[in-house]
């Protein structure tokens, strides 16, 4: 049975269809929004998997360049590994449909969302969370939705639903909001030091969009009318149950009640499991998993009645407070930029390198991105919290990374002021809470440091909540264990004027816009505190930069000129970098050259080049000239790159010449006058010239008689 609903959302018809395609998944649809259509695919195991303490969901997004009708780059000619564009689309589906599962629902469960058409014009990633709730709701999987997913952009301070790419480069906000119909579950997108006033309404605005699309959700569902699974609540054991809770319960209590450091806390906990498995083993055997979650549900109570209760908070801090901060920058001798920030047991090194225009990063996919000139990658090695692991580029890395450089790229002068490409790396040497808004603080610090003029200084924020029914605690800075056992990790980046970038995940049903609105004023007394610290540090940017950074020299030439500096197939212009040494050679379609070189010498050397191959042969002028060819009646010698003339056999020597090989060789360089330049552009040259005429010795004087 095929069966279809629609509803108007911003520009477009948004439709949903199911009965047509992909029919043994146990959820399949296709969703269309003008003409972008993306299927998303529910299927999840009959049994739950086995030893699983977390829910095993697998969300996978990928784009079909047929949907653009291209065919992919490359020597293989076929999809390959999923782009950094295609993992944070999927990881944008991923964060909103994971807490509407049963916390005890271990099923293994894959979302695969797949765009088949794209238009162009819009983004197909919030069309994919929108499919890909519509699947689960239609599937036999026990999930609590629907869901829905907007984008949400203001051009002329008019907000716009969806906005298309064109109208998304006009807007100074680009905000994807998720949510039920009734509360908020994940915010992420990037702003021009916006208000939270703004924030706010930008969220309410796409809520409002978020019921109706959850509305026609609902009535698709009601019309397939597919029975869910049950899930039974997790049920322990009561006398092992209230073993645990006398044996564990006051120790635990007192440990979350004492300050102290990540580590000790680790070690702690490490010792209370110890000793309840050592006392309850003979009477409880084999029931050593079931005695481990019955201590993380009391640790996870008795933090939360702290922080709820007494306003207190693991290492002693109270709610709104930051952890002490320490920076360092310049810490790195060869790179062009670097800062050492830490806050409290969270730690990044993070460097700066200045770049060509050669250095810009080239996509290839669905839409025709322009290259990126600005990069910031964020690093996660297994030791910066204490454990041996595989090194490599997760999900989670390109997450914190796309964070934090949208919080710093809209700072950044434009490419006619700063004619850089630029790459921040940021790897996280300790972590205890929020090493991504840690990497937004000491990128701000290294751009400084690298002398790039960054128009302020930026720093984030990382805001926690524990909700329990009414009562709330909004935390500042969290720690790792407030993140783990808490219910939210709001990030918010921003300077002095606004905010910039920001991301939130939950793990209970939503939040309301009421407690958004008091954890937006919350981070933003935070963030004003970190860069009243970062400014004390440093609080512009350097005069110059650093000596190992390359220059940049320009001068404009003739567009006809081009194609003699470039040469057949660029062998002219390689020439030339190899020649001076400079670091590239950019050329514009205006005439615009673009010399970077870490010497004034490779600079000039390049500079010098190109002016010759650029300069117009002038009659009466002398060169210095290279002999490239010999022929009977004369040799051809280069006066100027590319440009050669003749020196006729007569123009030789003052001398008579009878072959012209007695004289000069190919490669053999002297200076020679251009005598003239006929008709058809031919040059005459002369090196007999520039030869001063032999001196006759003078006749001897008679001799008288």
């Amino acid at each position: 049975m095929i069966v279809k609903k629609s509803v108007q959302i911003g520009n477009y018809s948004l439709e949903f269809e199911t009965g047509r395609f992909a029919k043994q998944a146990d959820g399949a649809v296709m969703i269309r929004y003008a003409d972008t259509m993306v299927l998303a695919t529910v299927v999840a195991a009959k049994e739950p998997k086995t030893g699983a303490d977390y829910f095993p969901l697998q969300v996978e997004f990928r784009e079909k360049m047929s949907a653009a009708g291209k065919i992919p780059g490359g020597y293989l000619k076929r999809e390959g590994r999923p782009s950094d564009k295609e993992i944070l689309s999927a990881r944008l589906i991923d964060r909103p449909i994971r807490p509407m599962f049963p916390e005890n629902y271990s099923c293994e469960t894959q979302v695969l969302v797949t765009v088949y058409s794209s238009d162009q014009q819009n983004d197909a990633d919030v069309l994919g969370a929108c499919a890909a709730s519509a699947a689960l709701m239609i599937s036999d999987s026990p999930f609590d939705g629907p869901i829905a997913e907007v984008r949400v952009a203001r051009v002329n301070g008019e907000f716009l639903i969806n906005p298309t790419f064109a109208e998304l480069e006009k807007s100074d906000m680009d905000v994807t909001v998720a949510g039920t119909a009734t509360s908020i579950l994940m915010v992420e997108g990037e702003s021009k030091e916006i208000s939270e006033k703004d924030m706010l309404a930008a969220l309410a605005f796409g809520h409002d969009v978020i019921k109706k699309i959850c509305q026609v959700q609902i009535e698709f569902a009601a019309e397939v009318k597919k029975a869910k699974r049950v899930v039974k609540p997790k049920e322990y054991d009561q006398a092992l149950l209230k073993e645990v809770e006398v044996l564990a319960t006051e120790k635990l209590r007192t440990a979350a009640n004492t300050v102290s450091a990540k580590e000790e806390r680790a070690d702690k906990r490490n010792e209370i499991v110890t000793g309840v498995l050592d006392a309850l083993k003979e009477k409880f055997p084999e029931q050593e998993s079931v005695i481990k979650e019955i201590i993380h549900d009391i640790e996870k109570r008795e933090m939360r009645e702290m922080i709820l209760g007494k306003k207190k908070r693991l290492d002693g801090r109270g709610l709104a407070d930051v952890r002490q901060i320490t920076i360092e920058t310049a810490v790195l001798p060869r790179a062009h930029g670097s800062a050492l920030f830490t806050r409290g047991e969270t730690q990044s090194l993070t460097t700066v390198t200045l770049g060509t225009k050669d250095d810009e990063q080239k996509t290839d996919g669905l839409i025709e991105f322009q290259p990126r000139r600005f990069m910031l990658h964020y690093n996660f090695p297994p030791f910066s919290v204490g454990e041996v692991g595989r090194l490599g580029t997760g999900r989670r890395e390109i997450g914190h990374g796309n964070l934090a450089e949208r919080a710093l790229k809209n700072l950044i002068a434009d490419e006619k002021e700063f004619p850089y490409t630029l790459r921040i790396v940021s790897d996280i040497l300790e972590s205890n809470g929020s090493s991504s808004m840690a990497t937004v603080c000491a990128g701000s610090l290294a751009l400084f440091d690298a002398g790039v003029p960054l128009k302020k200084a930026c720093a984030g924020i990382a805001m926690g909540l524990v909700k329990e029914g009414d009562r709330v605690a909004i935390l500042s800075d969290i720690l790792g264990d407030e993140d783990h056992l808490g219910d939210m990790d709001f990030k918010v980046a921003g300077t002095v004027d606004g905010i910039t970038a920001f991301q939130m995940d939950i793990k209970i049903q939503g939040i309301t816009l009421e407690i958004m609105a008091r954890a937006l004023d919350q981070a933003k007394a935070g963030r004003l505190h970190k860069l009243e610290k970062m400014n004390a540090a440093m609080d512009k940017p350097r005069a110059a930069l650093s000596s190992y950074a390359p220059r940049f020299t320009s001068i404009k030439i003739p567009t006809d000129l081009i194609g003699s500096i470039i040469g057949p197939g660029g062998k002219m212009i390689r020439s030339i970098v190899a020649d001076s040494g400079a670091t590239s050679i950019n050329i514009d379609d205006d005439g615009t050259i673009q010399i970077a070189a870490t010497s004034q010498e490779a600079s000039d050397k390049a500079l010098a080049l190109i002016n010759a191959i650029t300069a117009v042969p002038e009659i009466g002028k002398v060169y210095k000239a290279t002999i490239k060819r010999i022929m009977d009646f004369g040799a051809f010698a280069e006066i100027l790159p590319g440009k050669e003339g003749l020196i006729h056999i007569s123009q030789l020597d003052i001398k008579r010449v009878a072959k012209v090989s007695d004289v000069v060789k190919v490669g053999d360089t002297f200076e020679v006058k251009l005598l003239e330049i006929d008709e058809k552009g031919r040059m005459n040259l002369s090196r007999k010239a520039l030869m001063a005429p032999e001196k006759k010795e003078p006749s001897p004087e008679p001799q008288a008689n």
